[in-house]
């Protein structure tokens, strides 16, 4: 059931994504701009801390429109990511709370 979820989320950002599977633009709609920023969130390793100059790196890797602050915002605005309020730590959000 969870594959089909992933491939059914797929489909519905393939709109946004290039042939290498890089971020073309996010969508107005909150529901495919929320999965487009889920699939950049897969990235991410979970248990794992990230700099931000890393989190800027992935992001960068991931998307052809030349802003990755907006990406890295809307992935922690969204929950996708978290962050030290300093923002000197980011982590993938997992259903375990974190210590």
């Amino acid at each position: 059931m969870k594959k089909e979820k992933k491939l059914e989320q797929k489909i519905e950002i393939s709109r946004f994504l290039d042939d290498t599977g890089k971020i073309t633009q996010l969508s107005q709609k909150k529901i495919l701009r929320v999965a487009t920023l889920s699939y950049l969130a897969e990235k991410f390793e979970g248990n794992h801390t990230y700099t931000e100059k890393e989190v800027n790196s992935i992001c960068e890797e991931w998307h052809t429109f030349g802003d990755y602050f907006i990406l890295r915002r809307e992935l922690v605005d969204n929950g996708l990511l978290c962050r030290e309020a300093n923002g000197s730590r980011y982590w993938k959000k997992s259903s375990q709370t974190r210590v």
